[in-house]
C-alpha cells in the first residue's frame, strides 16, 4: 500500500483498531519512506507534508493506520539562567544541531561527543529518552 496524504490525527478517533507505523525524529521532513508498519505490512508514503506523531494516513471500517514518532536518546540541557541559556545556545548553534526547548533546558539529538563536551564546558545535561521534535533546524550555511 502507498498514501500520498495525511486524512487526520489519531486524536479525532480512536475506537477502531490502531496500526502504528513508527518512523525517526530525523525522517519527519522527507517525502517518500517505505515502513514497516506494527501489523507486519510493508507501506510506502509519498506526503507532500511533513510527518508528525498520530498523523493517520489510512482508516477503514475496522481499524487506522497511524504514525507514532519513536521515542531515541536525548541529550538535555538544564540552564538556570538566561547567560547560562544563551551560552548554551551559542555552542549548540555553532554546531547546526536541532534544537528543541522547554522551560529552562534544551533538547538536542544525543552523540557522545557533544554531550561529553558539554558537561567539560561546565553545563547541566542529563541524557533521557523520549520523543524528540525540533522546534530549530539548520537547513543550510556557509560563510560567503
Amino acid at each position: 500500500m502507498v498514501f500520498e496524504k495525511i486524512i487526520g490525527s489519531i486524536s479525532d478517533s480512536t475506537s477502531k483498531h490502531v496500526v502504528t507505523l513508527p518512523y525517526e525524529w530525523d525522517e519527519a521532513s522527507k517525502k517518500i519512506h517505505l515502513k514497516t508498519a506494527s501489523s507486519g505490512e510493508e507501506i510506502g508514503l509519498r506526503l507532500s507534508e511533513p510527518l508528525y506523531d498520530g498523523a493517520v494516513v489510512f482508516e477503514d471500517d475496522e481499524r487506522i493506520i497511524a504514525l507514532t514518532l519513536v521515542p531515541c536518546e536525548v541529550t538535555r540541557l538544564y540552564a538556570s539562567t538566561i547567560r547560562e541559556m544563551g551560552r548554551a545556545c551559542f555552542e549548540l548553534g555553532n554546531r547546526h544541531l536541532p534544537l528543541s526547548f522547554g522551560d529552562g533546558w534544551v533538547d538536542i539529538p544525543y552523540d557522545r561527543p557533544t554531550f561529553e563536551y558539554l558537561r567539560k564546558k561546565g553545563f547541566n545535561c542529563e541524557l533521557v529518552v523520549e520523543k524528540f521534535v525540533p522546534e530549530v533546524t539548520v537547513k543550510g550555511h556557509s560563510h560567503d
